[in-house]
């Protein structure tokens, strides 16, 4: 028989069995598609040499009127903002309270906060702290002289072991003999309490929102996953965790000085105390807070959206003179999700899906129901692209391009099936623009943290699939032309540059590989046997004298059947494509000789190296029939 070209169709579909699939690929990791064939993903390496405390769930960069360029991290311990090129990562994290723990109601008898007991531990005592375990506090004014030279060792930022409503422990450098240290004048600076880092099931009656779950079954709300909402005002920001209050960090101060209540600004007024979620509008510039309290309440609301006067951060009380303004949406039980898009914003409830534009006075802002019994799984599960904003929802993916659609999916099966429902807020969506990809992260099944992707392809309207944990996506930001993303050890990471993991200073190889779905002659009527392939594939982008790839074709005797064991007959079914430095890039291996029989084959395409970097085209197998079995 003739050679065989393998010309599979673009994507990954998982839809069906492995054989139903046939002439395309069934499964994959560390690779996209390209003009239609599969290549290995781009790399990634560390942007900042140290690490940031805490898991990050939210990236933000924005540029100052000098120049700088700006991100913002926000984690489940802290806020930060680095300075693009900057090497740091500045806490700029809010004080929630600042006292001198000696001159409340009830200071202590010994007439100083801490105590020691001869190990690192220290107690410190100061009443109604409002502190929680892993709480992070900066003390000043201590007059002892534990430290080195003449200074202490408590004027420095602890974490915190909360023991009661009263008292708390630190951990010291060095132990500190019994007794009590410090001083009258200790001031101690509380920073906002920190969040969970995972999302903390609860159960039963109010554990989320209406119609969430069955009777007494898992329901989640929001406040346990901590994410932070930001926005740039200028070259100014304004940031805040999920429900809780705004603060807002000046540009002017210098990435030393953290942010402050936006309350307590100048001219603030009926500014919101809690909210959901906070965006600044683009065209019209507003500050608008959605699922916040009340005009004169202090009870959150989830349903309302309330927004400050045009060009004003700080004043949120209507008048005729202004623009400021509120309203309450009717379908749901609670504001999920917002995107700001080309000339509205989709705001997402746990049922519905609205549309809010800008009227102008004296309406302001304006809502319509776009559809009703939409679903989105969490506030970050969006992203916009070329006009087309793209999310997650219940068991489904969803398009809207000023209308509402369906996405067909190839891989939902695949997806929904090993999906942990209870980490769903953990979800997060970004774009990849310079691949035409959407990116969806999530946990699979048995795992509390992220450890898969998804992606599709908007102008190929393909999908594919593979395993990264990572946190935050932010693409092509004003630091970078590349996207940034988080990890959960605390690295800022560029990605799409070069080939290989360097998230360390050790570089490690990407692993990638795909495999195509069943392939047979004459429907499998025949055993098939295979005794030479002809790869077809570059390695453009390589940075090593050498790149290699394997391909593997994996036999089964049936259509459903593990593969054979052994996979080959008297030889073997891999195949190395090396490319050599003293010839062209396109030039590889001409051909693999191989021993492999079956009644159905699948190809496999896959490389461990470092510095590899492959393309795959049409490679082609010699085949021939090899008897028929009934």
């Amino acid at each position: 028989m003739p050679l065989k070209k393998l010309q599979l169709k673009p994507g990954v579909n998982r839809e069906n069995t492995r054989y139903t699939t046939e002439g395309g690929w069934y499964s994959c990791d560390k690779v996209r598609f390209r003009q239609g064939t599969p290549e290995k993903i781009g790399g990634w390496q560390q942007t900042i040499n140290n690490q940031f405390l805490g898991v990050c769930r939210s990236l933000w960069s924005w540029s100052a009127l000098d120049g700088s360029k700006y991100v913002g991290l926000g984690t489940n311990l802290k806020y930060y903002i680095a300075l693009a090129g900057g090497g740091a990562y500045n806490d700029v994290t809010p004080i929630r309270n600042t006292v001198n723990p000696m001159l409340g109601p009830n200071p202590p008898a010994t007439g100083n906060p801490f105590t020691g007991n001869g190990t690192t531990t220290v107690t410190v005592t100061d009443v109604a702290h409002g502190g929680i375990t892993g709480d992070f506090v900066t003390y000043t004014g201590s007059t002892d002289t534990l430290g080195p030279g003449s200074t202490s060792l408590f004027n420095a930022e602890y974490q915190i072991t909360v023991l009661t409503a009263n008292t708390y422990t630190i951990t010291t450098s060095v132990s500190v003999s019994a007794g009590s240290y410090g001083g009258a004048a200790v001031v101690a600076a509380y920073q906002v309490n920190v969040g969970e880092e995972l999302e903390i099931p609860t159960t039963g009656w109010g554990g989320g929102s209406w119609g969430s779950g069955g009777w007494g079954t898992y329901s989640s709300g929001f406040a346990s996953l901590r994410v932070w909402n930001h926005y740039n005002f200028g070259e100014d920001l304004i940031y805040g965790p999920i429900n809780g209050p705004m603060y807002y960090w000046d540009a002017t101060t210098g990435t030393g000085v953290r942010g402050v209540a936006l309350t307590s600004l100048s001219g603030a007024s009926d500014v919101p105390t809690v909210q959901h979620l906070l965006i600044v509008s683009d065209a019209s510039r507003f500050v608008l807070a959605f699922g916040c309290n009340d005009y004169g309440s202090v009870t959150q609301d989830p349903m309302l959206i309330r927004w400050s006067d045009q060009e004003s951060a700080v004043n949120w009380t209507p008048a005729a003179t202004n623009q400021a303004g509120s309203l309450r949406l009717s379908h749901g039980s609670s504001i999920q999700a917002v995107a700001q898009v080309r000339q509205e914003f989709l705001v997402w409830t746990d049922t519905a899906l609205y549309s809010m534009q800008y009227l102008g006075p004296p309406v302001v802002w304006g809502s319509q129901m776009l559809a009703d019994n939409i679903s989105i799984v969490s506030d970050r599960a969006w992203a916009t692209a070329v006009g087309v904003t793209y999310w997650m929802g219940d068991e489904k993916f969803y398009a809207y391009d000023g209308r509402l659609q369906t996405l067909v999916c190839d891989l939902r099966q695949y997806i929904f099936s090993d999906f942990n429902y209870n980490q769903q807020q953990q979800v997060f969506c970004s774009t990849n623009e310079q691949f035409t990809e959407v990116w969806w992260f999530y946990c699979s099944a048995n795992s509390t943290t992220i450890d898969r992707y998804a992606i599709y392809n908007y102008v190929e309207k393909v999908w594919y699939y593979g395993t990264m944990g990572r946190t935050a996506w932010i693409d092509t930001s004003i630091a970078s032309n590349v996207p940034l993303a988080t990890d959960y050890n605390g690295r800022l990471l560029y990605h799409e540059t070069g080939v290989d993991d360097n998230a360390t200073t050790t570089t490690q190889p990407i692993e990638a590989y795909i495999t195509s779905s069943e392939f047979d002659i004459d429907d499998g009527h025949n055993f098939s046997f295979i005794w030479r392939v002809l790869p077809d594939a570059n390695f453009v982008g390589s940075t090593t004298n050498n790149p290699t790839m394997y391909l593997t074709l994996l036999p089964l005797q049936n259509s459903g059947s593990g593969y054979n064991n052994p996979e080959s007959v008297a030889g073997t079914n891999i195949g190395t494509v090396i490319r050599s430095t003293t010839v062209p890039v396109e030039k590889f291996t001409q051909q693999v000789n191989t021993r492999v029989r079956g009644r159905q084959m699948s190809i496999k395409a896959s490389s461990t190296a470092i510095g590899t970097q492959w393309q795959l085209g049409s490679p082609r197998i010699d085949i021939r029939p090899d008897g028929r079995k009934s």
